[in-house]
Parts: C-alpha cells; sequence; structure tokens
C-alpha cells in the first residue's frame, strides 16, 4: 500500500468518529467543546530488501482539545486507536494550556 493510501485510509477513518477533525493544523472553532487534530511528522520501522523499501512505517500524532475535564472523547479515541490494524500507539501527554484555556491530550501512533 502507498504512503498516501496509508495517510488516506487513516484520515477516513478517524474522520468517521463523532467529533470534529483537522489534519495537521486547525482553526480554533469556537462553537465546539472539543476536536481532533492528527498529522504523521516521520517514518517509523521500515523493511528493505534489493535496495528497494519493502514496507514503510508511519509515526504520527492524534492530539485532543477539549474544554471538558474527563472528556469521554478520549476513551473514544482509544478505542478507535485500538482497534485499527496495523498501528500501535501510547499516551503522550495530557496538559492544561493557559493560554487557549483547553485541555491537550496527545498519543503518538506507530502504523504499518
Amino acid at each position: 500500500m502507498s504512503l498516501t493510501s496509508k495517510l488516506r485510509a487513516f484520515g477516513e477513518a478517524i474522520g468517521e468518529l463523532d467529533i470534529t477533525v483537522f489534519h495537521y493544523w486547525h482553526p480554533r472553532p469556537e462553537d465546539v467543546i472539543h476536536y481532533m487534530v492528527w498529522a504523521e511528522d516521520e517514518e517509523a520501522d521500515s523493511l528493505n530488501s534489493d535496495n528497494t523499501k519493502q514496507e514503510q512505517g508511519i509515526h504520527g500524532t492524534v492530539d485532543l482539545y477539549s474544554l471538558v475535564e474527563y472528556d469521554e472523547m478520549i476513551d473514544t479515541i482509544q478505542e478507535f486507536l485500538n482497534e485499527y490494524e496495523n498501528l500501535s500507539f501510547r499516551l503522550n501527554s495530557t496538559q492544561y494550556e493557559d493560554e487557549t484555556k483547553l485541555i491537550h491530550t496527545e498519543w503518538e501512533f506507530w502504523l504499518r
């Protein structure tokens, strides 16, 4: 599967969650209580043979921005990541952003 195909499939699947989703960047939506941004940022483990790339892994992040303490969307995102084929993930951080007044939860993912 091509890199673009992997990314498009992941984006379409995560876009089906019941939340506003952006890829790479986000305007701050004023009329929502939470939104999500995802992005790929580098190559992860890959398999090379005969001077060609046989398999390419992708590393990226999924970020939830929320006005809600204990937002149930956290569990929804984790369930999605846990069920997505050929993907592993970890919760990387949760922080309160003083400037935006949002709770920011970030997951790292590795997609094969």
